[in-house]
């Protein structure tokens, strides 16, 4: 099960039919939250998630609208009886305030804090890169190491079955049979999430070719001198992020209170994407309490 449950699509200010933000990823057997805002714990009912299927918690940064439902969403942890450990990676800036939140929720969880303050690996498949915000921000990028499919077709000719078929996987190759002989590429999935910030460098290297990439799309483009005040992005821009990285899925999200009909929003995201890519890639403006997919593996020719 690889998809993400939208949990709130709202900015600073949530309105009658956004929460706050939240986003759940679920990725096999990890379940990955990101930015949890004021009244996640909730949304996470009303979304028929359980709160104990989180592995892993990623802030982009600190401002409240991200991080306000922190101590709530780990008090329920503890009241559902979570045992695994539960990481929390977060900017070291931030962790005087993270401390804070965290000392407000139940105790009894295994919360393993994990601060970082540059762009890298901060956990197997999981990188950050810095943002361009008001504080220190960074986005998150989750990647699948590419691998191999074996063909029954081309194992049965080459007469290996049973146990030798795990051999062959694990050893690479059985008497004059290779691994390549019996498969074909499997590319890896690859999730970016990008939130509050301009555009940088670091959102580009988050959204090159990933498969679905979250971003803000605080602003309309008609409000360009607004995001540049506050360093976020316009939909046009969240848009051609997606369409120069290739981007296969976008979704928008993070929007502002003053825009009840967010279509104006995909419209102009969707513009930006084709003028930036030919390829043109999927544009969803995300509502509370969807569930969008990863979409199918690349095919590669």
């Amino acid at each position: 099960m690889r998809e993400l449950v939208i949990l709130g699509t709202a900015s600073q200010v949530p309105t009658r039919t956004r929460n706050h933000n939240g986003y759940l990823l679920r990725w096999d057997g990890e379940g990955l939250l990101f930015d949890p805002g004021e009244g996640t714990q909730r949304q996470m009912t009303y979304a028929g998630v359980s709160a104990s299927s989180v592995t892993r918690i990623c802030l982009t940064h600190l401002h409240g609208d991200h991080c306000f439902g922190l101590p709530g969403v780990l008090s329920r942890m503890v009241l559902d009886g979570v045992t695994h450990p539960v990481h929390l990676h977060y900017p070291a800036s931030g962790e005087e305030a993270v401390r804070a939140l965290v000392s407000l929720a139940t105790p009894g969880l295994d919360l393993r804090l994990s601060p970082h303050g540059s762009a890298g690996a901060v956990a197997d498949g999981l990188e950050v890169q810095p943002l361009r915000h008001r504080i220190e921000a960074y986005g998150y990028r989750l990647s699948e190491p590419a691998s191999r499919s074996l063909v029954p077709e081309r194992l049965i000719a080459a007469g290996i079955t049973g146990p030798d078929v795990g051999r062959l996987q694990r050893e690479g190759r059985i008497r004059d049979t290779s691994l390549e002989d019996v498969s074909v590429p499997r590319p890896g999935q690859t999730f970016a999430f990008v939130m509050d910030t301009a555009e940088c460098e670091g959102a580009e290297a988050l959204a090159e070719n990933a498969d679905l990439l979250v971003a803000e799309s605080t602003f309309s483009d008609d409000d360009a001198g607004l995001a540049a005040e506050y360093l976020h992005l316009t939909a046009g821009q969240a848009g051609a992020l997606a369409g120069n990285a290739h981007a296969r899925t976008l979704v928008l999200t993070h929007f502002s209170s003053r825009y009840p009909d967010v279509g104006v929003l995909k419209d102009q995201a969707s513009a930006a994407v084709v003028g930036a890519n030919a390829n043109s890639t999927l544009v969803i403006a995300a509502n509370d309490l969807d569930r969008i997919p990863l979409p199918k593996r690349r095919r590669l020719t």
